[in-house]
């Protein structure tokens, strides 16, 4: 039996509910829906514990506490093939910085970008002004490490092709 996502969002009374983050290397997201079965292996095996069980008990992605670090154990253990390699990118997300980030306010941070691997999170010194935090959107691999350590909360995900963009273009840079 096919479940409809919007349906589900519907009669839980969550009409502009956003499509939620599953797990890396998830087919799209109606196929997800109809073929996980909520066993729970890939929640079991994160070792980082960023996979949770959502609602409706099917897995999502939670980077308060940590970040993915692509090990690939919730393929592996998948038994549907929810999850599956099918390109090199893992998610299907955009990380984007909003306005309450530290160092666009003028205080000194870099925790993201200290953390980010693939260099998508760099900083440009103004002469006299403020430290500007730069995302090269092209780099980011979407592991959410940056999410977990930003002290401001100013990260967060975003669905690619999602118009619902925290993003504040007036504050954050983007491009190098």
């Amino acid at each position: 039996m096919a479940i409809s996502n919007s349906k589900r969002h519907l009669l839980r009374g969550r009409i502009s509910a956003s499509m939620p983050f599953r797990p890396p290397w998830a087919i799209d997201e109606e196929a997800f829906i109809n073929t996980c079965t909520r066993c729970g292996e890939c929640v079991n095996q994160c070792p980082q514990k960023v996979i949770q069980k959502g609602d409706g008990g099917f897995p999502e992605i939670n980077f308060s506490k940590s970040g993915c670090d692509f090990c690939q154990l919730c393929v592996e253990v998948c038994p549907t093939r929810a999850l599956q390699i099918q390109h090199d990118d893992a998610f299907n997300t955009l990380v984007t910085i909003n306005q309450d980030c530290f160092s666009e306010r003028g205080i000194v941070c870099r925790s993201c970008g200290e953390v980010c691997e693939s260099r998508a999170i760099s900083f440009r010194q103004v002469v006299g002004g403020i430290t500007h935090v730069l995302m090269d959107p092209s780099s980011c691999n979407g592991c959410g490490e940056c999410i977990s350590l930003c002290p401001a909360n100013a990260i967060t995900l975003k669905h690619q092709g999602d118009n619902n963009n925290s993003f504040s273009s007036h504050k954050i840079s983007i491009g190098r």
